[in-house]
């Protein structure tokens, strides 16, 4: 006798199999020169940090940053204020062609007291970067135990697309999905759309889940943001 529930067992793994196919973990843009190329990381502060600080941890400019935010740079010893914790910050960067795809120019991280691959990944750069990823770029480098003052190279993602979207200028920024996050708000809140969001990253089908790493075209950025990256 035919088991009833075995075609439906078969049909659930399979409509599961292409549901984790249609995700995208990470855009990878292929390329085949040396050029560089302007980009923006999408970063969340895990604590109260400096500007100086957060500057830091990406090797960018202070005022570069805070222009890129539109935060006011008049006041007095403006890179040492404090920002605080959950802002969300647009990062300039560099992106250059590495072995056939995009990626930035990797930054460096001094290891610290109770620091491992994963808090570093997922706290002190949001997400931006993989434990796994830390481990492949540092291979050279015994993490079994990270001591202090440990320098690590941090490699982090970043796409172009030849600095246009559907014809139209535009910054790429490599935004990290959030629990709450659904594709109609990430559209919204960064005036895109579904269709185009997953035009770009080559998604079967909007569907994402937290921690994955999505290239978001910001339209018409492109001028009032290029004097930002020297």
């Amino acid at each position: 006798m035919k088991n009833p529930e075995k075609p439906l067992l078969l049909f659930l793994i399979l409509a599961s199999s292409l549901a984790s196919m249609a995700t995208a973990k990470s855009t990878i843009e292929p390329c085949s020169s040396k050029d560089t190329c302007n980009s923006l990381l999408g970063y969340t502060l895990y604590t109260d940090l400096k500007v100086t600080e957060v500057a830091s941890l990406f090797q960018v400019d202070p005022v570069s940053m805070l222009l890129s935010n539109s935060i006011d740079i008049s006041y007095p010893d403006v890179e040492n204020h404090v920002l605080p914790a959950k802002l969300f910050l647009k990062i300039p960067i560099t992106c250059s062609c590495v072995d056939g795809i995009r990626k930035s120019l990797s930054t460096h991280y001094k290891t610290r007291t109770s620091d491992t691959l994963g808090s570093i990944a997922d706290s002190v750069y949001g997400g931006l970067v993989s434990p796994e990823q830390i481990q492949v770029a540092n291979s050279e480098t015994d993490l079994s135990v990270l001591d202090v003052g440990t320098k690590l190279v941090i490699p982090l993602p970043c796409a172009c697309f030849n600095g246009t979207d559907e014809s139209l200028p535009a910054l790429y920024l490599s935004y990290v999905v959030r629990g709450i996050d659904t594709m109609a708000g990430i559209a919204k809140r960064f005036s895109t759309s579904v269709t185009d969001l997953t035009n770009v990253n080559a998604m079967g089908a909007p569907d994402i889940n937290p921690g994955d790493i999505l290239a978001v075209p910001l339209l018409g950025k492109i001028q009032s943001l290029s004097s930002l990256f020297s």
